[in-house]
């Protein structure tokens, strides 16, 4: 006989759950009791959206489903940010929420939220556990369907009556999605129409890859002489300094890039779902006249045709895919066609000038030189994140976290999240000043769990992007843009870290060295408020 939190509990220990992320409520203190049976960490982080980033974050850093323990009404709604991050970037995880005691529900209980209805637009399934004895069941299946087809996150809400309650129910095994073997001849079928035309090109994207999936996709490059390019934040599929990388498909792309896509007549899409920012908002790659042999590998049946009708697809990861084509060959007929968008990929790495005394491009040319791969890297939204993804190199499978939804806020809880799976790597945070403000809070949940990340500032005193948007249609017409920042080298030391403000580039190396002694280190960088974005100022 045990109480629906213990059974909760001891399902997330046969699912394989080491770590949770959580806000405490009373809502769920059957599960908190549960929890402390296992050996499972609870990351009790300060608000609800930082700890559904981190959940999703883990999720994306290790494949297997983040999990997240938030309370009933402004704890699950807080909450929603991270699970559209997670629903947006194809990201497993599962969300345990507090309800109102069964008994109670329809009446307008303190804080009580239908939230099938609330969260069912937000997530691949929602539902409520009205049996205790069910538990097993819906725990299992939360954790089949997080993982099945396209990853996504998953919400049971959970009556506190029905976790307190007490039931004599065996456990399930833990889950394990179904996975559709690929058969080498239909992945040679693929790869031979591929060669088979004059201007092809591979895009990669989307869930379910791993390194192994990086060792494959760079070895069938190699042999094959194709380019490879990205979707938008997923520039660590690949290695960046392979010669046929060709760049990312994301907000500020190479508007080379963005041409060459248009101009291939031959596009193997490997778990990319080729949405409006891969596509330059659907004009890159025009659905109702695509022009080009499409070849999709998805391993979702229902995103496949869902916006652009494919030649030819097949239902498989990526990751399967470039496994069934280990060893196979074939040369891509004009080699100048990479060669080519490789120089282009080069030529935009180069860095442009923008104003001020501290420089964008040279710091993040600096940090990704300076870690060369070792580090992960993390960040939210905002101009400053263009740098980023224009000027960084990455080496590695998981060397990067950011949100493909482009929410703010996400590169601070990511980087805590990052450094707890991996305590022996750098963990670099680059966020804007408003972006890190959203999360800012959770620098206390770095410091009570031991995470020593660095994280760097870049302090323009306003909303960049919205700055920038604004000036081009409403031109010298300032309104709700401006931002105050505090004092980051006295909030530093007020948490227990150490701060740098970097007036002058020479002073970023220092600031950096320190921040590889340990700790937690805040660099905050004082741009010159005319700098807009990689090619444009005020």
């Amino acid at each position: 006989m045990r109480h629906g939190g213990k059974i909760l509990a001891d399902h997330l220990a046969i699912n394989g759950v080491r770590r949770v992320f959580s806000v405490p409520g009373e809502s769920f203190l059957a599960a908190l009791d549960g929890l402390y049976d296992h050996q499972i960490a609870n990351i009790v982080c300060r608000q609800e959206g930082g700890a559904a980033m981190m959940a999703e974050a883990h999720g994306k850093l290790t494949g297997q489903p983040g999990v997240l323990f938030v309370t009933r009404g402004p704890g699950a709604t807080n909450a929603a940010s991270g699970l559209h991050v997670a629903m947006q970037d194809s990201t497993p995880m599962v969300a345990f929420v507090g309800q109102v005691a069964l008994a109670d529900r329809d009446r307008g209980a303190f804080q009580e939220v239908d939230y099938r209805r609330f969260f069912s637009p937000l997530v691949k399934w929602a539902a409520e556990v009205e049996t205790t004895a069910r538990l097993p069941e819906y725990i299992t299946r939360a954790f089949q369907v997080a993982q099945s087809g396209r990853p996504g996150p998953v919400v049971l809400a959970l009556p506190e009556d029905i976790l307190s309650a007490i039931a004599d129910v065996p456990d399930l095994a833990p889950a394990k999605p179904a996975m559709a073997a690929v058969d080498p001849a239909r992945a040679r079928g693929f790869l031979d129409q591929l060669l088979s035309h004059d201007r092809p090109m591979i895009v990669v994207g989307g869930p379910c890859w791993s390194a192994q999936a990086e060792a494959d996709l760079t070895a069938l490059a190699t042999a094959t002489g194709l380019p490879v390019a990205v979707t938008f934040r997923r520039q660590d599929y690949i290695d960046n300094a392979h010669p046929n990388y060709i760049g990312d498909l994301g907000v500020g792309m190479n508007p080379k890039l963005g041409q060459r896509l248009r101009a291939a007549d031959a596009l193997l899409i490997l778990g990319a779902r080729m949405g409006e920012t891969a596509t330059n908002g659907y004009t890159l790659l025009d659905p109702a006249r695509p022009g080009k042999t499409i070849l999709h590998i998805h391993p979702d049946p229902d995103e496949i045709g869902t916006v652009y009708q494919p030649s030819d697809s097949l239902v498989a990861t990526a990751a399967d895919l470039l496994a069934a084509l280990r060893g196979h060959a074939g040369r891509i007929r004009d080699r100048d066609w990479t060669a080519q968008a490789r120089a282009d990929y080069e030529a935009w790495q180069v860095p442009q000038d923008t104003p001020g005394a501290v420089k964008m491009e040279q710091v993040v040319r600096l940090v990704s030189d300076r870690y060369a791969g070792r580090a992960i890297l993390t960040n939210g939204a905002g101009n400053y994140a263009a740098f980023v993804h224009r000027y960084a190199r990455y080496r590695g499978y998981r060397s990067q976290l950011a949100p493909t939804s482009g929410s703010m806020g996400y590169g601070l809880p990511a980087a805590i999240a990052a450094k707890l799976e991996h305590p022996d790597r750098p963990v670099i945070c680059f966020a804007g000043d408003g972006c890190l403000q959203m999360t800012l809070q959770e620098l206390s949940t770095a410091r009570q769990f031991g995470a020593d990340i660095t994280v760097i500032i870049a302090n323009n005193g306003r909303y960049g992007t919205i700055r920038m948007h604004q000036e081009n249609h409403y031109p010298g017409r300032v309104s709700g843009t401006e931002l105050f920042n505090p004092d980051y080298v006295q909030l530093a030391a007020a948490y227990g870290g150490t701060g740098h403000q970097i007036t002058a580039m020479d002073q970023l190396g220092g600031a950096l060295d320190a921040a590889d002694q340990g700790g937690l280190h805040l660099i905050e960088l004082r741009l010159d408020p005319a700098m807009l974005s990689t090619t444009r100022s005020l």
